[in-house]
């Protein structure tokens, strides 16, 4: 399988290239994002794309917008690609990797849902016994799962910089109470029916990030990608143990091999030797199979 670094589409203009998603300009209305193979560890994009990733990441996102529909609308537009792209060429190279999308006003923070107890959030509970300033009960253990699940907003930081934690009353702060509300209740809802469905496949969902934004008339929407192996921490139920941390279906291969190198994680990233890469993108493909079978 052919592995796409970049879209590289002429006919379209680009307005923003991201981690891993090409983000072209089609008309006032609508946007085409193409989600490349592209992979980023340690906030550095790596010169070696993953084969099958953006595909999967696509295919995974348009099964939970379907499912959770009844939630929230999503950004998703009903132009076709044909409209979109008016090179033959081009349009069959990125057909796969690409969506149409109703252009909207992305809301400048990142809402994190946590399930269970890892990551950043296991290192502040040691420290402080909570997570983004939310206390927690005494005695968990790594990768316990919470109590109810938790809502831990960030700030969007641009392309090679760090999101900021910030507590719900700095999320109301930026975008008034109402909307900080619903934007907090919506995504506890996704989490939780998201959370429940795949655990019945075989997959825990330990927690994930949502982004949203709001349409002409001020309607929520959920935009970019939705419960993705890239976007969330998938761990397979029949490894899970708590005190130990999970295998997971995304990048932690690479995570794990860049850390045996002699690399200061900044730009340019080391080569993914083939090996990484194929398990990589075989875990990829198999949180894909495992969800929607």
């Amino acid at each position: 399988m052919d592995a796409m670094l970049n879209a590289d589409i002429k006919s379209l203009k680009l307005l923003h290239r991201g981690k891993v998603r090409d983000m072209y300009e089609i008309d006032d209305h609508h946007l085409l994002i193409v989600t490349t193979d592209r992979l980023s560890a340690f906030d550095v994009i790596l010169p070696t794309p993953i084969p099958g990733k953006g595909i999967v990441l696509n295919a995974v996102s348009d099964f939970w917008f379907k499912k959770l529909g009844h939630i929230v609308p999503n950004h998703t537009a009903e132009m076709t690609l044909e409209e979109a792209i008016p090179d033959a060429e081009e349009r069959e190279r990125v057909r796969s990797h690409a969506i149409i999308v109703k252009r909207l006003k992305p809301l400048p923070i990142e809402a994190i849902v946590r399930g269970y107890l890892i990551g950043s959030g296991w290192k502040e509970y040691q420290g402080k016994g909570s997570v983004c300033g939310i206390p927690l009960p005494e005695g968990l253990v790594l990768a316990d799962r919470l109590p109810e699940p938790i809502f831990t907003p960030s700030t969007k930081a641009a392309v090679g910089d760090h999101d900021e934690n910030i507590d719900f009353d700095t999320m109301c702060g930026i975008l008034g109470t109402e909307l900080a509300e619903q934007v907090r209740d919506v995504s506890l809802n996704l989490y939780k029916e998201a959370a429940a469905y795949a655990l019945e496949k075989g997959i825990i969902i330990a927690d994930t990030k949502f982004e949203f934004g709001l349409d002409s008339n001020g309607v929520l929407h959920q935009i970019d990608e939705s419960l993705t192996p890239d976007s969330s921490r998938f761990w397979p139920v029949s490894e899970y143990k708590p005190g130990v941390s999970p295998p997971s279906f995304d990048k932690q291969i690479v995570r794990d091999w860049l850390e045996t190198l002699d690399w200061n994680k900044q730009a340019p990233g080391p080569v993914i030797p083939d090996e990484i890469k194929n398990r990589t993108s075989e875990k990829y493909l198999e949180a894909l199979r495992t969800l929607t079978s």
